[in-house]
């Protein structure tokens, strides 16, 4: 059963996907949940899950994370068994955690490809033309003023069913990214949509959107 229960929200989208919101939780506490419920998806003990919350502020580094892309000042860093590179969570960052079981579980790149149409449709909902770039994962802004990164996406697939997700930047303060190489890129800016719109937006005002979207985008790759 989920660790998480206090002040968790239950309910049921169109697409069969239980969504939890959780609201700020700490990173290892949050990791410990998701284990606890991959493991009950699995089971077929639990429906395919959401879980969409904050975390405090960290540094967390996926498998492929390169001693260099790391912080320079001590700042700890948790590595965790995802997909990508070094990047940070914390408040006014929109974490969405899918703990699903796939249709075709050898197709990671398909799933990853659906959660990023997901975001590129919550981000049109504010206003903002967002994209894809080939050897990129996540979801990008793309102007005159060049690439910035937008949502970064870490996947890690086991016994079909999926853990980690992906981190929308909402209204973080992004001064936490200019300690590191954020995703392994170094040629390219983070963004939010705050940032983009020049206009405070809430995780709140975030949140039924990002529902609506990732439910259908779920929906197309779930058992």
């Amino acid at each position: 059963m989920p660790l998480l229960s206090a002040g968790s929200e239950y309910e049921f989208s169109a697409s069969t996907v239980q969504i939890q919101e959780l609201g700020l939780v700490e990173y290892t506490v949050a990791l410990e949940n998701q284990r606890s419920i991959h493991s009950d998806v699995v089971s077929g003990q639990q429906p395919n899950t959401l879980l969409l919350l904050e975390h405090p502020s960290i540094y967390t580094a996926g498998k492929r994370t390169q001693d260099i892309e790391k912080p320079t000042d001590g700042t700890p860093v948790i590595d965790v068994d995802r997909g990508g590179k070094i990047t940070w969570h914390g408040p006014g960052q929109l974490v969405g955690y899918p703990i699903v079981r796939l249709s075709n579980p050898h197709e990671l790149v398909g799933f990853v490809r659906e959660i990023e149409s997901g975001l590129i449709n919550v981000c049109k909902e504010f206003g903002i033309a967002t994209t894809r770039i080939a050897g990129r994962s996540g979801v990008w802004v793309i102007d005159s003023r060049g690439e910035r990164k937008i949502a970064a996406i870490g996947i890690r697939v086991a016994s079909a069913v999926t853990m980690h997700g992906f981190a929308l930047n909402v209204n973080p303060d992004l001064s936490h990214f200019s300690k590191i190489i954020p995703c392994g890129i170094a040629d390219a800016d983070v963004t939010s949509i705050s940032a983009e719109i020049g206009n405070e937006v809430a995780i709140s005002d975030v949140i039924p959107v990002v529902k609506n979207f990732i439910s259908q985008s779920l929906a197309k790759v779930s058992a």
